[in-house]
């Protein structure tokens, strides 16, 4: 493959990748609860509010990686590390989409403006994640873990993923208790609650019918392996 059919690859990706942090950034903003993989960094980012959400976020993709060549062994392979700069561009990316959002306006308090938000981050993320996989470029860590968890485990790829996320949850739930003695988030700002139900429910139904457009206008741009 050349040059330029790799930039073509690589560039739908880090699109998928932009619009995925967006959808983070409007999930945040909306105070109604944000998706599970986004929970352990912003819940850390409230204890520590030095660190951003973004720098947390490729953190714990770094250890996602780790658990992944722990499990796989000699079977993890070479291109397996392209998670680590994916990790590292996609966490920034969601820094950059918070701080727009934090430069607009302050967080959502009208439910009915909650909800468009976080429904709105439902659609931004589906169209993403799609994005990605068209693209066939960076590798997300918290996508690759999961696959490799079902395939080790010999169990389908969704029911890891529910897994995972409630796992991701809870533990989310557990150090918000320990640190502020609240399930949610530290009172002002609201990590889990039922947007985060909903990002969890809904965006792979909302594929269903957002990646029938993004095929067909992104689609065609992509290489085919030669």
């Amino acid at each position: 493959m050349n040059l330029k059919n790799i930039a073509i690859r690589y560039g739908i990706s880090t699109l998928g990748l932009v619009i995925v942090a967006l959808g983070v950034g409007i999930s945040i903003k909306s105070n109604l609860g944000i998706a599970p993989p986004s929970c352990p960094p912003t819940i850390l980012n409230l204890r520590w509010t030095g660190i951003s959400v973004g720098t947390f976020t490729w953190m714990m993709h770094l250890v996602f990686i780790a658990t992944q060549a722990l499990i796989l062994g000699k079977r993890f392979q070479l291109r397996f590390l392209m998670q680590i700069p994916a990790a590292f561009v996609f966490g920034y990316m969601c820094d950059a989409a918070i701080w727009l959002f934090d430069a607009i306006s302050n967080p959502a308090t009208s439910y009915a403006v909650q909800l468009l938000l976080s429904l709105a981050s439902v659609v931004l993320t589906a169209i993403g994640i799609k994005l990605e996989v068209v693209g066939n470029g960076w590798i997300l860590a918290g996508d690759k873990i999961v696959a490799v968890l079902a395939d080790v485990l010999r169990k389908p790829f969704s029911t890891i993923k529910i897994i995972v996320d409630v796992t991701l949850v809870a533990l989310t739930a557990a150090f918000a208790w320990f640190s502020f003695g609240l399930l949610t988030g530290n009172g002002t700002t609201v990590v889990i609650r039922e947007g985060t139900l909903i990002l969890a429910l809904l965006t792979g139904i909302c594929m269903r019918f957002t990646d029938r457009y993004v095929e067909r206008f992104f689609g065609p741009l992509v290489p085919r392996d030669e």
